[in-house]
């Protein structure tokens, strides 16, 4: 069973990410649900799953098999990506290929490959207690930069704080991963 703690910090490590998706939607061209395209490749990012104290998502882009002739092309495509993304500091914990059969009228069958990757976070890496506490400090003295939003399900203000900063924390993370995704894509197409 998840704790307390686990389960807020899902809560707001998911909030954190809609407001990335929009964030990139605004951006880029939206597109449905969590997803977004970005110079004619569409990235998708999840909601975050809590797992063994750890927070986990997974983000993913569609493989232009459009401008790529073959099976073996489209390997050599998803190599590049993954060679790329694994030459980062913090490395998904898979990297996978994967084939989605999509039928929407039940007509035609769209044949759609996508990179995929899998990050995990400890949630001790979502939060820091000198940061935390540094805040307080700040608020108390009526020098912090913001004043502390309402929080639902913090009760203190070092508990609103930790998950205020759960939602930066994923954000930033997730932002890192899909800007370097996005920068893979267009080294490995030339674009």
């Amino acid at each position: 069973m998840a704790s307390l703690k686990g389960i807020l910090f899902n809560q707001y490590a998911g909030e954190g990410l809609s407001q990335l998706i929009e964030e990139l939607q605004s951006k880029y061209k939206p597109k449905k649900g969590r997803r977004f395209n970005q110079n004619d490749i569409t990235y998708e990012i999840s909601r975050p799953v809590l797992h063994d104290n750890s927070l986990e998502f997974e983000i993913s882009s569609k493989i232009p098999q459009d401008e790529l002739s073959s099976e073996k092309e489209m390997q050599a495509y998803f190599q590049a990506i993954k060679k790329i993304i694994n030459a980062q500091k913090k490395k998904p914990t898979s990297i996978e290929r994967e084939n989605i059969i999509w039928d929407s009228k039940k007509e035609t069958e769209k044949k759609r490959e996508y990179v995929k990757l899998h990050y995990n976070y400890p949630l001790e890496d979502l939060y820091d207690d000198k940061e935390i506490l540094k805040r307080c400090k700040d608020l108390e003295a009526g020098s912090a930069k913001e004043a502390l939003p309402d929080i639902p399900g913090g009760f203190t203000t070092p508990g609103k704080i930790a998950l205020l900063m759960v939602r930066e924390k994923i954000q930033e993370f997730c932002r890192n991963h899909i800007t370097i995704l996005i920068e893979a894509n267009k080294k490995v197409r030339g674009k």
